[in-house]
């Protein structure tokens, strides 16, 4: 009997709609049921259309009876409301942008329409992408899909709360600082961000974390992530983070990894003494050792950061960058915005340019911190989050490991990595007290290709049966 086709990997119901046994259409009036049905409790797609999602499987439909090769036809994908879908409202969870159409697709998106996916809908996020809950004055608020009291984390918290749930098969989204990993370990997907530069994002909206936003994928297994990575692996010229790419940086290219040569680093605090839950910390703890336990060489080491590292060490870029772009704003539209935003762009007026030019000093000493260390490790495996989903109503979780937690202490072991550009991906580390965790691989810039293989193996080891 065949399984319900949100069971499906992405691969694998490509190639019955490109096989003919199914087609685009009757794909995409089966997802659409499920938003339908499933939608109006999570509040994770805010922008649907029905008639628009039948009318692009159809236009699919064709292009496979025409010829061509559709290596996602049929795939059904969502889109975070901050990336750009041409003649869509698209609004980055803000009201000053309520009323925007976007001008064309993002890149990211053209790419996967060109190769036969199909835009589901437009997820929900936090404003301008600067919250780690997701939740708006435009859209309201997103639930978790295994408990609605408690929220599936931002700002992507849209696209995992969707994916997690069948809402499609795929998403995409961005991640400054965590945006995609965080929320993908909360609701037990895989979420990547590639190196810096790697998926071209040369149009679309000015943000505030410049030179450390990027596209990030939403997954449901390894596998799907990995191809879609390869696909959106590319350079154009228009994007200034842009890298001339050579040939080889796929996953599909590189070569099998060996256990015997592999350097792996554990760090549980990420050298920064990060709280983290003690039932977090033990089934993360737990699963390095169910790796080495599969023949994986496993030390525990930490990064050597400069002292002045702590959770979010740069926010002040991400302020300064949010009073500069909507500062003026305040005077006019202060009732538009939401008030952790509000509070936000305050604080970034009162940011100075010493501030600025140290943090971006910083910025520098993180990259050849790290750089340093894979000198003599290939990957770094640390938690993706150290706690797991909380109350929906919550900004973030008041204690975590039994400390008082700021409102970033969730987030604190995801952004130092874009700091440095570097790939990073959350693969699905088992349950505590039913809700997922994450466990993040981290690898040297440009080595994509080895941080989605080993977490591939990871999948495949963590998966099995029990004995």
């Amino acid at each position: 009997m065949n399984r319900p086709l949100d069971e499906h990997t992405a691969l694998a119901l490509a190639a019955r709609v490109s096989a003919g046994s199914l087609s685009a259409v009757e794909v995409a009036r089966f997802f659409i049921e499920r938003v339908e049905r499933l939608n109006p409790a999570l509040n994770a797609i805010v922008q649907f259309d029905a008639g628009l999602v039948l009318a692009e499987a159809a236009s699919v439909d064709r292009r496979l009876a025409a010829g061509e090769t559709l290596p996602l036809a049929g795939v059904p994908f969502t889109v975070k409301d901050n990336l750009w879908v041409g003649g869509r409202r698209v609004s980055q969870g803000s009201r000053l942008f309520e009323d925007f159409i976007a001008p064309r697709d993002a890149w990211a998106v053209a790419r996967l329409r060109a190769l036969g996916g199909v835009v589901l809908g437009i997820t929900n996020c936090s404003e301008f992408a600067c919250k780690g809950v997701t939740g708006n004055l435009l859209y309201g608020t997103t639930r978790h899909p295994l408990d609605l009291s408690l929220t599936p984390g931002g700002s992507s918290g849209g696209a995992a709360a969707g994916l997690a749930a069948g809402l499609g098969l795929l998403a995409l989204c961005t991640d400054a600082g965590g945006s995609t990993r965080r929320p993908a370990a909360h609701t037990g997907l895989v979420g990547f961000k590639a190196s810096t530069g790697l998926i071209p994002h040369p149009w679309g909206f000015t943000e505030p974390n410049f030179g450390l936003s990027v596209v990030g994928i939403l997954a449901r297994n390894a596998a799907d992530c990995a191809f879609v990575f390869d696909r959106l692996l590319a350079y154009d010229a228009n994007d200034p983070a842009g890298v001339p790419i050579a040939a080889g940086l796929e996953v599909s290219a590189a070569p099998p990894l060996q256990r015997s040569t592999l350097r792996l680093a554990w760090s549980a605090r990420l050298g920064c003494d990060f709280a983290v839950d003690e039932d977090v910390a033990r089934q993360l703890a737990r699963q390095v050792e169910a790796l080495r336990a599969d023949g994986w060489s496993i030390a525990d080491a930490d990064p050597p950061w400069p002292e002045a590292v702590r959770e979010y060490p740069l926010i002040v870029l991400q302020q300064a960058g949010l009073f500069a772009l909507y500062g003026e704003r305040l005077a006019d539209a202060r009732e538009r915005i939401d008030p952790d935003l509000v509070a936000q762009i305050e604080t970034g007026a009162t940011v100075t340019p010493a501030q600025v030019a140290r943090a971006l000093r910083l910025k520098e000493k993180i990259g050849q911190c790290l750089a340093n260390f894979f000198d003599s490790y290939d990957l770094l495996l640390c938690p993706t989050t150290p706690v797991t989903a909380w109350p929906v109503d919550q900004l973030g979780p008041p204690v975590i490991g039994g400390r008082p937690a700021g409102p970033r202490g969730h987030a604190a072991f995801t952004p130092l990595f874009n700091y440095c550009g570097v790939p990073a991906c959350s693969v699905p580390a088992g349950l505590v007290d039913g809700l997922p965790v994450g466990l993040q691989v981290i690898g040297p810039r440009m080595e994509d290709a080895r941080v989605m293989a080993f977490v591939c193996a990871v999948e495949a080891l963590l998966s099995r049966p029990a004995p």
